[in-house]
């Protein structure tokens, strides 16, 4: 399937929602069966996109295109350990510059791999870093919070935008990805779920935590992870 624009993601996962939640009601709890993952192949091969799912059936995995480049999606295990439940994975190669660096996290979260960076320094008995320690708590030590003024300060309580250059924090982040991140449908996701959209090496990425069935986030997530893509796009294309 192709998103060019920011009205279909609405569309997208009407198919994957009848075969996840006709699912979750034989098996009782919120984990894909195979029988969900036949309909759902179905439906990203009725868009042009590819599907794959793991043996397990833990795992589902969507590729597509946004703005004419190729993005995936993967909903299933955590593979980062201050995620409970299952994790929303998106990655899209965008082919931006790849000189641009830019996040946006939510505090919580961000205060959180704060926290636990000064703990990890500041123990004297840990003389070397963790290989687990993920890897955007080194972006959070590259990278300074940016802020201005015209967002509501209800953004600011709920997020940080950080940057390797303020202009590319402002071109980024624009008043319609601002809107987006703050008009979760219902049930909404609170401020405290895991949530970040990182811009690196010229790909975007988004990561956060998602509860099962729970498909007008799903729904909701997406647009934000596209427009996001756009927003890039337009700003940083070479």
């Amino acid at each position: 399937m192709t998103l060019n624009s920011r009205s279909k993601p609405g569309r997208m996962f009407d198919r994957i929602k009848k075969a996840f939640q006709r699912d979750t009601k034989e098996r009782g709890d919120g984990a894909p069966s195979t029988h969900a993952h036949d309909h759902v192949s179905e439906w990203a091969a009725s868009r042009g996109m590819t599907f794959s799912s793991a043996t397990l059936g833990s795992t589902v995995s969507m590729q597509g295109r946004v703005g004419g480049r190729p993005w995936k999606m993967e909903l299933g295990r955590p593979s980062r350990d201050y995620i409970n439940g299952e994790e929303l994975r998106a990655r899209a190669e965008l082919g931006v510059f790849e000189d641009v660096g830019a996040m946006i996290i939510n505090r919580p979260l961000k205060e959180s791999l704060e926290r636990r960076a000064y703990s990890m320094i500041t123990d004297t008995l840990q003389t070397t870093a963790d290989p687990r320690l993920p890897e955007e708590m080194r972006w959070l030590a590259m990278y300074d919070e940016i802020g201005w003024e015209g967002p509501p300060e209800a953004f600011w309580a709920r997020y940080a935008v950080l940057s390797d250059k303020r202009e590319n924090a402002l071109a980024w982040v624009d008043d319609h990805l601002i809107g987006l991140l703050m008009s979760w449908p219902e049930p909404a996701p609170a401020a405290q779920v895991p949530f970040m959209i990182v811009l690196l090496r010229g790909k975007c990425y988004l990561r956060m935590q998602h509860q099962p069935n729970q498909m007008a986030t799903l729904d909701h997530v997406t647009e934000i992870f596209t427009s996001a893509c756009d927003g890039a796009l337009g700003a940083f294309r070479k």
